[in-house]
C-alpha cells in the first residue's frame, strides 16, 4: 500500500506488513478515491499498476472491471453508477464471485468512522473446492474464515488510526506547500533551487517559463540541458563556482525554441550545510528583457533625434547656398550665349539641383519638409506604383499585392507616400538580384491605449503597409543602422544612403511608424504605420502648371537675413516686374511695415535672428494692413504656427525655388 504524504519510515513499514498479509486490502477515502492498497490485492484482482496508484477514482476502478466483463453483460456506465452509489452509501456488505484468473474471491466492505471504507479481498478458491468435496470440513473452514475475519478487524482498526494520523499530517503539509507555491509564483522572480548534481529540485512558474517549461516538466532536467546555446558554458560555470560557496550574479541571454530573446539578471546564492558543504544553490533571476529593449529603443530614438537635428541644421544652410548658386546661374542664363551656358553653367546648375535633391531628403529624415498631407486610398497608388515598377525591374522579379478585406483611406502626402514607397520597392529589387517575390499588403490596425508601439505612436486608427521581399536580407549591424543618413550596404556609388532615412523621416512627420524585419537569406519587411484619414479618398488629376504673370509696379517688402539670398530674391523681383524695399532681419521689416505706407506685399524668411520670425512679421502686416498679400519663404518648413480664430494660411515657398515659382505665388496663382 502506498500513502501519501506520509512520513517515510512509518510509511515503510506500514506497506511491509500489508504486503505479507494473505488478503487483498484497499483503503478508499469519503470521496471515493484509492488511499493505498497491498501487493496481495493486486494480484488477486489483477489491477493494472496505473490504478493502484493512490488518488484513483474508485469510479475508474470498477469501470475497469465492468469492460473486462467482471460484472457479466450489460451496459457499462449502468453498472458503474450502480456500484459507486452503492460505495457512497458506505454499508458493511460481503460478497463471494469468480475472479478474472477462476480463483473465487471473497470481498469483505467495511465502513470506517471517519467517512471511507476498507475492502478486504480472499482468496477462498480451495476452501470452496473443499466444500464441494468435502461437506464436512465446512465448519472448520468456516472457523478459519472467522478466525482470519477478527484478526482482519483488530487488523483494520489499527489502520484506520494509522490513516487518520496520516491524513491529518497530509492536509497540514498540502497547505503548507501550497502556501510556499502561492508565495513563490507571485513573486515577480524566477526562483529555483540547484542540487550538487547540477539539477533542478524546486522551481517557480516564472523561472520554467524562462525556458518554455511548466512546473513539472522543468524539475529533474540538469542545468547543462537547459542552457546548450553558445553562452551555456558560461552559465555552467558560474554554477559550478557558486556550488564551491562564492555568490555569483551575471547576466544571460535565453532563446526560446520559438525564436524569443529574455535577457535575465541571475543571481546564485550557495546553501552551506553544517558541516560547511555545499549541497545546492538558491537561483533568483528577473527577467529584464522590457527594460534592456526599452532602454535600446531610448537610445535609438535620441541617436535619430541628434542625427535628425544635425541632418536637418545642415539642410537648412545648404539650402540657402543652393538657392544663391542654383537662382544666379539661372540668372546668367538670359545674359550669354546657349554654347557657353551649356557649356559651363549648365553642368553646374545640375550639380546644384542634384545638391537640392540631397537636402530635401535631409529634411525629409529630419522631419522638416513641407508635407501636403490628404486622403489617399492606399491600394489604389500601390497599383499605380506597381504598374510603374513593371518597367524598371527584372523579369524574374514577380510583384504581387495583397487586396484581403476593405481598407482605410491614410492622410499623408501622396507625393512623399509614393515615393517612399518606390524607395522601398527598388531596395527590394537590388536586394533580389536572382530574382524573387515582390509583395505589397495592406491591413487596418487599431492601437488601443496603452499598446507599446513606439515613440510618440498615439492610440488610433492606422492601416499598415508592408513591403516584402525574399532577398539576401540584412545582418543584425545593419538592421540597427539601417535608417541613418549615408548609412548602405550597397557597393560605393550605387546609392547615397539617403532613400531609407528619407522614407522614416516622412513617415514618423506623418504621425506614424515605420519598423523592419530581416535576417541574412530570409529576405527583408518593411512596415509603415499611418493614420487613418478622417475623410474619404478623392481622386485629383493634375493641372498644367501656367507661367507667371508679370507684376505691375507693386511695391515688395523683401525680408531676408542672408545677403546673397537676399540679393538673388530682390533681382527675381526685380525681372518680374516689382519695386523691391529690404530689409535684414523682423526689427528692420516691422519698423518698414509701421513707416511706409505704400508697401503691398511682404516676402519674407521664417526663421531670422532676433525675437520675431516670419509668422510673427505676417501677423503685424496684417493687422496693419488687412489687405496686404504675405507670402512666407523657408528652407524647411517648421512646426505649424499658433494661429489666431479665423486666420488663412499663408502661402509658403520652400528654398531652393525659381523666378516663376515665385511669381505664381505672388499673384496667387501657385
Amino acid at each position: 500500500m502506498v500513502v501519501r504524504n506520509a512520513r517515510p519510515r512509518d510509511a515503510v513499514l506500514l506497506q511491509s506488513g500489508l504486503d505479507h498479509l494473505d488478503q487483498g486490502v484497499a483503503v478508499f477515502d469519503d470521496r471515493l478515491r484509492l488511499i493505498g492498497c497491498n501487493r496481495q490485492a493486486v494480484e488477486l484482482l489483477g489491477i493494472p499498476e496505473e490504478l493502484a496508484e493512490p488518488g484513483t477514482d474508485f469510479a475508474e476502478l470498477v469501470r475497469w472491471f465492468a469492460r473486462r466483463g467482471d460484472y457479466g453483460l450489460g451496459d457499462i456506465e449502468t453498472m458503474v453508477e450502480r456500484r459507486v452509489a452503492a460505495a457512497r452509501q458506505c454499508l458493511r456488505h460481503y460478497s463471494e464471485r469468480r475472479g478474472f484468473h477462476r480463483k473465487i474471491l471473497a470481498s469483505q466492505t467495511t465502513p470506517l468512522p471517519g467517512g471511507g471504507f476498507v475492502i478486504v479481498v480472499t482468496d477462498i478458491s480451495e476452501r470452496s473446492q473443499a466444500e464441494a468435496l468435502t461437506p464436512e470440513r465446512s465448519d472448520e473452514l468456516e472457523a478459519r474464515v472467522n478466525h482470519r475475519t477478527q484478526e482482519l478487524r483488530v487488523l483494520n482498526d489499527e489502520l484506520r488510526r494509522k490513516i487518520r494520523q496520516l491524513q491529518d499530517a497530509s492536509v497540514a503539509q498540502k497547505r503548507s506547500e501550497e502556501r510556499l507555491r502561492l508565495i513563490t509564483d507571485a513573486i515577480p522572480a524566477a526562483i529555483a533551487y540547484v542540487d550538487d548534481q547540477l539539477t533542478v529540485t524546486f522551481s517557480n512558474k516564472r523561472f520554467a517559463q524562462i525556458f518554455d517549461l511548466s512546473g513539472a516538466e522543468i524539475l529533474g532536467r540538469n542545468v547543462g540541458d537547459l542552457f546548450q546555446d553558445r553562452d551555456g558554458a558560461s552559465v555552467i560555470h558560474h554554477v559550478v563556482t557558486a556550488l564551491q560557496g562564492k555568490e555569483e550574479s551575471f547576466s544571460h541571454i535565453t532563446r526560446s525554441g520559438v525564436g524569443v530573446k529574455r535577457i535575465t539578471r541571475n543571481v546564485l546564492i550557495p546553501e552551506f550545510a553544517e558541516n560547511g558543504a555545499v549541497p545546492g544553490i538558491f537561483v533568483l533571476a528577473l527577467d529584464v528583457t522590457e527594460e534592456k529593449q526599452a532602454e535600446a529603443a531610448f537610445r535609438n530614438a535620441q541617436k535619430m533625434s541628434a542625427i535628425g537635428q544635425l541632418a536637418g541644421g545642415m539642410a537648412h544652410d545648404f539650402n540657402n547656398l543652393l538657392t544663391i548658386i542654383a537662382g544666379n546661374l539661372s540668372l546668367l542664363q538670359d545674359q550669354m550665349d546657349q554654347e557657353t551656358f551649356a557649356g559651363c553653367v549648365e553642368p553646374a546648375l545640375r550639380a546644384s539641383r542634384r545638391g537640392m535633391d540631397i537636402t530635401r531628403r535631409l529634411l525629409a529624415f529630419a522631419r522638416r519638409q513641407s508635407l501636403e498631407p490628404t486622403a489617399i486610398e492606399p491600394r489604389q497608388l500601390i497599383a499605380g506604383i506597381i504598374l510603374l515598377l513593371r518597367r524598371s525591374v527584372p523579369a524574374n522579379i514577380a510583384i504581387e499585392s495583397d487586396e484581403t478585406g476593405p481598407v482605410w483611406a491614410v492622410r499623408a502626402d501622396p507625393n512623399q507616400l509614393e515615393n517612399a514607397l518606390v524607395n522601398l520597392a527598388l531596395n527590394a529589387r537590388d536586394a533580389m538580384p536572382e530574382g524573387g517575390v515582390l509583395h505589397f499588403r495592406t491591413s487596418n490596425v487599431t492601437v488601443p491605449d496603452g499598446a507599446d508601439h513606439g515613440d510618440a505612436l498615439v492610440p488610433g486608427d492606422y492601416v499598415q503597409i508592408d513591403v516584402i521581399d525574399n532577398g539576401v536580407g540584412l545582418d543584425p549591424a545593419s538592421l540597427d543602422r539601417v535608417f541613418e543618413p549615408f548609412f548602405t550596404t550597397k557597393p560605393f556609388g550605387a546609392g547615397s544612403g539617403l532613400g531609407l532615412s528619407m522614407v522614416y523621416g516622412f513617415v514618423r512627420q506623418s504621425g506614424g511608424q515605420i519598423t523592419v524585419a530581416s535576417a541574412r537569406g530570409q529576405g527583408t519587411s518593411f512596415s509603415m504605420l499611418l493614420p487613418r484619414a478622417e475623410e474619404e479618398a478623392a481622386v485629383e488629376e493634375a493641372a498644367p502648371d501656367p507661367p507667371a504673370t508679370p507684376g505691375r509696379g507693386e511695391l515688395i517688402l523683401l525680408i531676408e537675413d542672408n545677403d546673397d539670398v537676399r540679393l538673388l530674391v530682390r533681382r527675381q523681383l526685380l525681372d518680374l516686374g516689382y519695386q523691391v524695399l529690404e530689409a535684414r532681419n523682423g526689427e528692420e521689416g516691422r519698423s518698414l511695415l509701421d513707416t511706409v505706407a505704400d508697401i503691398q506685399c511682404m516676402v519674407s524668411d521664417i526663421v531670422m535672428p532676433g525675437p520675431l520670425s516670419g509668422y510673427a512679421l505676417a501677423r503685424h502686416a496684417r493687422r496693419l494692413h488687412p489687405e496686404m498679400r504675405v507670402v512666407l519663404i523657408s528652407g524647411f518648413a517648421e512646426a505649424a504656427p499658433q494661429r489666431y480664430p479665423d486666420e488663412e494660411d499663408w502661402p509658403l515657398l520652400r528654398k531652393p525655388f525659381s523666378k516663376n515659382q515665385l511669381g505664381r505665388v505672388l499673384q496667387g496663382e501657385g
